[in-house]
């Protein structure tokens, strides 16, 4: 598994590597290889998220993270032998995240890392458009969240 970030707003090292078991997982519980597997990660301020929201999504409104797919809903994920096999880009807004995580009661890495999680879910086809297609995002989340030590309430 390999994440490319922007190298002017890396995380930091002990993030980044959560990042990376959170992906990891996420590609495990879906029984998928994770050795040639990619994805980008860029952390940005809320005025880019905006424009990137506005832009793709149609909502002007600043968000806590987007995901951006490489491929679509009728596309099979799967990893030609001797290639990187990218999901695609997640980008999360840093003062959404770090308002969210004062307002749960829980750190800054705690809500990057289910961001990122979440995003993932995402690029693996994942989504919460109906209540059960949310409920089976959210059992995913929390599966990966508990395996990282980072459940609900936790710091």
């Amino acid at each position: 598994m390999t994440i490319y970030f922007d190298e002017e707003r890396r995380p930091g090292e002990e993030t980044e590597e959560l990042m990376n078991r959170a992906a990891m997982l996420c590609l495990e519980n879906e029984e998928m290889e994770t050795e040639d597997v990619s994805l980008s990660v860029t952390i940005v301020g809320k005025d880019e998220i905006r424009v990137l929201n506005r832009d793709y999504r149609n909502v002007d409104s600043v968000t806590d993270v987007l995901s951006f797919p490489a491929y679509g809903d009728e596309e099979e994920i799967s990893l030609e032998e001797g290639e990187e096999l990218s999901l695609g880009d997640v980008v999360i807004c840093e003062e959404r995240a770090r308002e969210q995580a004062e307002e749960y009661g829980h750190s800054f890495d705690r809500e990057l890392i289910y961001l990122f999680t979440h995003s993932v879910l995402h690029l693996l086809g994942y989504d919460h458009m109906t209540d059960e297609d949310k409920a089976v995002m959210r059992e995913k989340e929390e599966a990966v969240m508990s395996v990282l030590g980072l459940t609900r309430g936790e710091n």
